[in-house]
């Protein structure tokens, strides 16, 4: 399929209405597909910083991931869900089901590289990988996990409810070898951490899930793939060997492309194995690009929001998809945040969220399923960035007590502080760019925008909580931090 540049053009060619969510009737629906889909696999990809600036189904200009157009084109296209700022509050936000007020992981903390005895902790942390399995899936990630140290705790996938994974380790201080995640890339199975010689790192993982699915092709399956690709280091890759990586702009889109790549591999697998119609696949990444990156979206030049709560930072490209199953051609503008992902593989699959657990998130499994035409959310909340830090008792916690945020509806979104005050409120329907700030306006729409969002804010706790883990022992190669870098609380 060819795409123009104009996103109106695409949406058109496409056969996709932008309403709040009318579903196209989906003629791939049938009753073999009823009887398959009691226990639907589950294949959730997440790229590592790419914002929609540069996804042609957005509305960027670019032209790099055809394959993912063509999945939001033929399927659901969430065009409100929001991520977190940065890789640690996402990820953790993803698995728990939680926000980063709830869950602790306020801040980034490279576990493997900065280590002080924090780690992502199966004893206090629930995951829908334990989730899922209980309902009788069997399980499987690859890719970017980085919030436990292999070498503590090399079977932390395993309890954390993921029966097969193929993991990069995150750099692990005093392991130079660890630090590379594409070309001769540093894997933790099963089998120990080893260099994959001559390999280049997503092919590894591609080929880890296709044997998975493969293997597992007549049971439940729930894969987890979070790719390294296209975070720097800058690389070259197996499409674009000679590609300059003094180009910085041109590395960038080769490493996107492969990506599209990488997912088109994915699918040919599913169409191979007779499983397609089966694989609920959900598209999307975990932030914004880094900022020294920018590209046009719908006619204006979007700089990268990585660790930001503009809506660069933190409006996601969300793609559904599975014939006969997810209706297609469908922009949805439900909301919906990470925190709902553990509630919806939840439902779409039947498992039982344990009672004791306080989940934050809500399930928007009738809305992919086309059964409701909105989710039940009033809202959706973003927060956290930037490195953490140590108290005096050398605990990891947030760097402030309660982190600025942002909260927002279909239409307004709310700037809260470090001191739980509005600082910001902007119009997004007539304010994409987030130019105008309304908080002290006294129009009456910005003004009950500005009391419906400060009453969501109280009732947030007034503290945000720090991780939740037994510490393990120090190690040689944790970092030290010195004390005037602390947060003493």
């Amino acid at each position: 399929m060819e795409y123009n540049l104009d996103r109106r053009d695409f949406l058109k060619a496409s056969g996709i209405a932008l309403t709040a969510m009318t579903p196209m009737t989906c003629l791939g629906m049938s009753n073999r597909s009823s009887e398959k889909n009691a226990q639907p696999n589950i294949l959730f990809i997440m790229l590592d910083d790419l914002g929609k600036e540069w996804i042609r189904a957005c509305g960027s200009e670019e032209n790099l991931t055809p394959v993912a157009d063509q999945l939001a084109a033929e399927g659901m296209q969430f065009i409100n869900a929001y991520s977190m700022p940065q890789c640690t509050p996402t990820r953790v936000t993803l698995l728990t089901g939680q926000y980063p007020f709830r869950h602790g992981w306020v801040n980034h903390w490279d576990v493997p590289r900065w280590g002080w005895g924090c780690h992502f902790d199966w004893k206090h942390n629930i995951s829908f990988g334990n989730v899922m399995k209980s309902a009788g899936y069997v399980t499987a990630a690859t890719g970017k996990w980085q919030i436990n140290d292999f070498r503590v705790t090399p079977d932390a996938m395993v309890k954390h409810g993921f029966d097969e994974y193929c993991m990069w380790t995150g750099f692990e201080s005093g392991v130079e070898a660890s630090a590379e995640r594409y070309w001769n890339p540093y894997l933790h199975t099963k089998d120990g951490s080893k260099t994959y010689k001559g390999r280049f790192g997503e092919d590894v993982c591609c080929d880890f899930l296709i044997d998975f699915m493969k293997r597992n092709k007549d049971r439940p399956m729930m894969m987890y793939y979070p790719m390294s690709l296209p975070h720097g280091p800058l690389t070259t890759t197996p499409n674009d060997p000679k590609i300059n990586l003094k180009d910085k702009p041109a590395a960038h889109r080769a490493m996107v492309r492969y990506t599209d790549y990488c997912l088109k591999r994915l699918l040919d697998a599913l169409e191979e194995l007779g499983i397609r119609d089966n694989t609920i696949v959900i598209w999307t990444t975990d932030n914004g690009t880094a900022g020294s990156l920018k590209a046009k979206l719908e006619g204006r030049d979007v700089k990268g929001g990585k660790t930001k709560t503009t809506e660069n930072g933190i409006c996601a490209p969300f793609f559904v998809n599975c014939p006969g199953l997810v209706p297609a051609g469908v922009i949805a503008d439900a909301l919906t945040d990470f925190s709902d992902m553990l509630p919806t593989f939840a439902e779409l699959g039947g498992a039982k969220i344990p009672k004791d657990v306080v989940v934050d998130g809500v399930s928007i499994a009738k809305v992919i399923l086309g059964k409701e035409k909105d989710s039940s959310r009033q809202w959706v909340m973003a927060m956290g960035a930037h490195g953490g830090t140590v108290d005096q008792s050398g605990r990891v916690v947030p760097v402030h007590v309660f982190r600025d945020r942002v909260i927002r509806d279909k239409r307004w979104k709310l700037f809260v502080g470090l001191d739980r005050k509005a600082e910001g409120l902007y119009d997004l329907k007539s304010d994409p760019g987030e130019t105008t700030n309304l908080v002290n306006s006294q129009d009456p729409a910005a003004v009950a925008a500005r009391k419906k969002l400060m009453a969501v804010l109280e009732s947030m706790p007034q503290f945000d909580e720090a991780p939740k883990y037994d510490r393990l022992l120090a190690q040689p190669w944790d970092k030290q931090i010195k004390d005037k870098d602390r947060r003493i609380r």
